[in-house]
C-alpha cells in the first residue's frame, strides 16, 4: 500500500512455501447440544486483529458470484468455499460483516448459522472429521459498507460516484464476502460479477471474458495462484480498458476511470518495464496476470497492492507504480503470518522505490537513507520501531515504510551489494506463494552473508527511538 499524494494524514498502506498453522487450539463449550464438541476458534490470534481469520479449517478455493447495482448500492452474493478441516469440527466461523445471510449449506445440507459481530457462526448438520474436505455455500445480500480501520481510514467495499473501490487491507474482505480473513490462509479464486451494461467489474488474475444480456454485463476472472483474502478486489466503475500480453507472457489488463486517463496513461505504459526490472532483482514475476485499476475515489487516500492488479484511488506516479508492483513479490506472493510484521511488506516495497530511483538516474538509496537520518529524534519517523508498531493503528505509519526501508539499507551496507541482492532474490523465490516471518528473513540474511546480524536487526527493527548511529 502507498498513500495518495493528496493525503497528508498518517502514512498509509497501499504484495520453498512455508506452511503456517491457522489455529492452535480448539475451544470447548458446554452450552447445549448445538455447541458440544470441538469448535473452530473465532480468530487465529493475530496480536493486532484477534478476530481476523478462523480456526479449524483452511480454505482451498473461493467461488464468488456477485451482482452489484451502483445506483442502489445493493449487492447480491453467493460464495462457495472449498475447505479442509484441520481438526474435528462441530462448529466453525466465517468472517462476514454487515450483510444478511439468506441461505447456508455445508456439503449441500442446510446448516445452522447465527451472527456474532463480524463472525458468522456455522453449525453443520454432521460433525466434520479432521482432514475432511467440505464445501460451504453462503447466499447473502445487502448494502455493503466499508469498515473503519484503527487509523481512521476506510477499508473494504467503498462506494464511489460510479461504482465501488474495493480494497481490503487489513479487514475489509469481510465487508463483501464470507472469508477466512487472515493472510495465513491463502486460496485460489473464481469471480463472476454482474453489473449494469456500461459498467466494468475488475477482479484479480486472468480475465476469462464478459457477456452482456438484458442490459447486464457479466465479467469472469480467475486467480489461480494462492491469495490472501485482503488482496481480493471486485472494483466496479466506468472504466476505459486495455489488454495486452508482455514479451514475458504476462497477461495485462488495465482499467482506468476516463477522468484519470490522461494522467495515468504515461505511467501505466511503463508497467512492463517496471515488472521486467523487478523480475531481474527479485526473481520471476510470481503470477500469470498483471495490470492496474485506476479509479477516482477521492475519499480513500491510498493505493493497494490487490494481487496481480493494484487498485489506485487516482492516477499514480511512477514511484507508486513501482511500490505496488514490488508488493506482488513482497506481501502478495510472500505473505505475512502476523500484521505485526508488516514491515516485510511496506519496508521492502519502499526500498524498491529507492532502488528504482538509484538505477534510473535519480537519487541513490544512500541519499534517501541520509535524508531520513537527518530528521531529529522527535520526528514521527522514530515514533515506534517498525518490527513492533504496537497496535493496528500504527501498521501504516511512517516508521513501517521509511524506517523499514532504512533497515534494508543498513543490511545492504553491512553485507555488501552482491550478498544483499542475493538475499532479496532468495527471500522472494524461496517463499514464493507462501509465507515468511522476520526471524526467517534474519536467518536467511545470516546464512547468505556468514555474519551475525542480530544486533543490526535489533537496532533497526525493535529499538525505540532514533538509533545512536546510522
Amino acid at each position: 500500500m502507498r498513500p495518495s499524494v493528496r493525503r497528508t494524514a498518517v502514512l498509509r498502506r497501499e504484495a520453498v512455501t512455508v506452511t503456517v498453522p491457522v489455529a492452535l487450539a480448539a475451544l470447548l463449550a458446554a452450552a447445549g447440544p448445538a455447541a458440544a464438541g470441538p469448535l473452530g476458534a473465532a480468530g487465529v490470534g493475530d496480536p493486532y486483529f484477534p478476530l481476523a481469520g478462523n480456526g479449524g479449517y483452511d480454505v482451498a478455493h473461493y467461488d464468488l458470484t456477485l451482482r452489484y447495482d451502483p445506483g442502489s448500492r445493493h449487492l447480491d452474493g453467493k460464495a462457495v468455499l472449498t475447505a479442509r478441516a484441520t481438526q474435528r469440527l462441530t462448529r466453525f466461523d466465517l468472517d462476514l460483516d454487515g450483510l444478511e445471510v439468506t441461505g447456508l449449506t455445508v456439503d449441500h445440507a442446510e446448516a445452522g448459522h447465527r451472527r456474532d459481530g463480524q463472525e458468522l457462526v456455522v453449525t453443520p448438520r454432521h460433525a466434520l472429521r479432521k482432514g475432511q474436505r467440505f464445501q460451504v455455500t453462503v447466499d447473502y445480500s445487502g448494502t455493503p459498507a466499508p469498515v473503519t480501520d484503527p487509523d481512521g481510514s476506510p477499508d473494504g467495499w467503498i462506494p464511489t460516484d460510479d461504482g465501488a473501490f474495493v480494497a481490503g487491507e487489513p479487514q475489509g474482505a469481510m465487508t463483501w464476502f464470507p472469508a477466512d480473513n487472515h493472510p495465513t490462509d491463502k486460496s485460489s479464486y473464481d469471480f463472476t460479477i454482474t453489473v449494469p451494461e456500461g459498467k466494468t467489474a475488475v477482479a484479480n488474475g486472468v480475465f476469462l471474458g464478459q457477456r452482456t444480456a438484458h442490459r447486464q454485463t457479466t465479467f469472469r476472472w480467475r486467480q489461480s495462484e494462492p491469495m490472501a483474502a485482503y488482496l481480493a478486489t471486485a472494483t466496479v466503475g466506468t472504466f476505459k480498458t486495455e489488454r495486452y500480453t508482455t514479451r514475458d507472457g504476462i497477461q495485462v489488463y488495465n482499467a482506468v476511470d476516463p477522468r484519470e486517463d490522461s494522467a495515468a496513461a504515461p505511467v501505466l505504459k511503463q508497467l512492463p518495464s517496471v515488472l521486467e526490472w523487478e523480475s531481474k532483482l527479485f526473481g520471476p514475476y510470481p503470477f500469470r496476470a498483471a495490470g492496474s485499476i485506476v479509479d477516482r475515489a477521492p475519499n480513500v487516500g491510498y493505493a493497494l497492492e490487490t494481487q496481480t492488479r493494484p487498485v489506485y484511488d487516482s492516477a499514480p506516479d511512477l514511484s507508486t507504480l513501482v511500490h505496488e508492483s514490488a508488493h506482488q513479490w513482497f506481501g502478495d506472493s510472500v505473505s505475512l503470518t502476523s500484521w505485526k510484521e508488516i514491515w516485510l511488506n511496506e519496508g521492502f516495497a519502499t526500498y524498491a522505490e529507492w532502488l528504482y530511483s538509484e538505477q534510473h538516474g535519480g537519487q541513490s538509496a544512500q541519499q534517501s537513507f541520509d535524508a531520513l537520518w537527518q530528521r531529529p529524534a522527535d520526528d514521527d519517523l522514530w515514533a515506534f520501531p517498525p518490527g513492533d508498531p504496537g497496535s493496528g493503528a500504527n501498521i501504516f505509519g511512517t516508521p513501517v515504510y521509511a524506517r523499514g526501508a532504512m533497515t534494508l539499507h543498513a543490511l545492504r551496507t553491512a553485507v555488501g551489494d552482491r550478498t544483499f541482492f542475493r538475499i532479496l532474490r532468495a527471500w522472494a523465490t524461496g517463499h514464493r506463494a507462501g509465507h515468511g516471518t522476520t526471524p526467517q528473513f534474519v536467518r536467511l540474511a545470516e546464512r547468505q552473508s556468514g555474519q551475525n546480524l542480530d544486533a543490526l536487526f535489533h537496532t533497526w527493527l525493535y529499538t525505540p527511538g532514533k538509533p545512536a548511529t546510522p
